[in-house]
């Protein structure tokens, strides 16, 4: 399968071209594992159910009729539509996987299996296929039938117990971290199993089928470690802390008089100059906050006592203040403002994207350039009558 039509990418080499990937999943998830790999250079088709992925739908906001949900997954995919309750859609599935290079579904246990499409069944197609499941609990354990979503994982896994303010209700994290965690994680795997083909290959092994299996829960109970080593050793059941981290202090967000200023001076060094800074010589001379134990020890004085010196001064005046000292710190910026910022356009994670909103890069460079759009998220089926063809059926 040829990808015929596609714009000849400009920009850093595509380190994956020439891979093939038929991809199944909808929703996060899968979608943006398979853009991560699109975005390195690999084929992706998207095999979408009559109607489209339903995330296409969750908004509004919409970006050019689709969601932002499905766009910031998308790009760089050609998309075929296929009806797998059928005979014909099935078959056009088989000719699409016949050889192909990795093969990604995130269907509930059992379904891939019923379908004709299970590991077993594809890599008689392709033998040396990497097949893909995401889950949502895994494939062991008394939940490795249920369904889940980014938000349950939060909630499963404690995110949601240590997020938040003390004292208030349990928060979801502000962004789909368990989701696009789990597809980062999905594409780190598939690249790996792609160098170790390569390894393979050069030794003159044979290399056979692989089957990568990740899960929303193992993304999420990774993302509570240190909350899980730190509650072994002492028992004590983390908390949420607002914008605070239980082991750092002072590395939390502190008022000014037109907003809120995060400071994280994470060192005995950085905490002597943020003192300087501040003019609070009586706080550096303080035994008590010498060192970070006995800051942490005594948070919450200290944070009471630097509050009502950094309420004095504005967000800007506070931020270059600290910046000329040395004291690492960020203002809270709301989305707005991140689209505004310098520092950002700067960057380049913001770009032209459809229908005039941005599209955010891959966070990654190859000698200062991004990895480039070669299409932009597609329409539902947009490329079905091209694909089909290229399988030698008639559209």
């Amino acid at each position: 399968m040829s990808a015929a039509g596609q714009e000849a990418p400009s920009g850093p080499p595509a380190p994956l071209a020439g891979v093939r990937v038929v991809d199944l999943s909808q929703n996060l998830a899968g979608p943006y594992a398979t853009q991560i790999l699109a975005d390195l250079g690999a084929e992706v088709v998207k095999v979408e159910p009559p109607g489209g992925d339903p995330a296409r739908a969750w908004g509004p906001p919409f970006v050019d009729g689709q969601s932002p949900l499905f766009t910031c997954g998308n790009r760089n995919k050609r998309s075929i539509v296929l009806d797998l309750a059928t005979d014909g859609g099935r078959e056009t599935l088989r000719g699409l996987a016949t050889d192909t290079d990795v093969f990604v579904q995130a269907f509930r246990a059992g379904v891939a299996e019923r379908l004709g499409f299970g590991y077993d069944d594809v890599r008689r197609l392709s033998p040396r296929v990497l097949y893909v499941s995401v889950t949502a609990f895994g494939t062991e354990g008394p939940l490795r039938s249920q369904p889940g979503y980014d938000p349950l994982m939060q909630a499963y896994a404690g995110l949601m117990s240590v997020t938040g303010h003390a004292g208030g209700s349990p928060a979801r994290v502000g962004t789909s971290i368990i989701d696009m965690g789990t597809g980062m994680w999905t594409a780190l795997a598939v690249m790996a199993a792609l160098h170790q083909r390569d390894l393979d290959r050069n030794a003159g092994r044979e290399t056979g089928p692989r089957h990568i299996t990740t899960s929303l829960l193992d993304t999420a109970v990774a993302w509570m470690a240190y909350h899980v080593q730190g509650y072994a050793a002492s028992g004590d059941v983390p908390a949420p802390m607002g914008s605070g981290l239980g082991m750092i202090v002072p590395y939390e967000a502190f008022p000014a008089t037109d907003g809120q200023l995060m400071i994280a001076a994470g060192n005995d060094a950085s905490f002597r100059r943020l003192c300087e800074a501040l003019q609070l010589d009586d706080i550096a001379a303080d035994p008590r906050f010498a060192d970070n134990p006995g800051r942490v020890d005594h948070r919450a004085e200290l944070v009471e006592r630097l509050a009502a010196r950094t309420r004095q001064e504005s967000v800007a005046r506070l931020s270059k203040r600290l910046q000329d000292a040395g004291v690492p710190c960020a203002p809270i910026q709301d989305v707005a403002a991140v689209v505004r910022d310098p520092q950002v356009r700067a960057s380049g994670m913001l770009r032209a994207g459809a229908g005039g909103a941005p599209d955010v890069a891959p966070p990654v460079r190859w000698d200062g350039e991004r990895p480039p759009v070669r299409r932009p998220p597609p329409g539902p089926g947009e490329h079905t009558g091209e694909i089909l063809k290229e399988l030698g059926r008639e559209p």
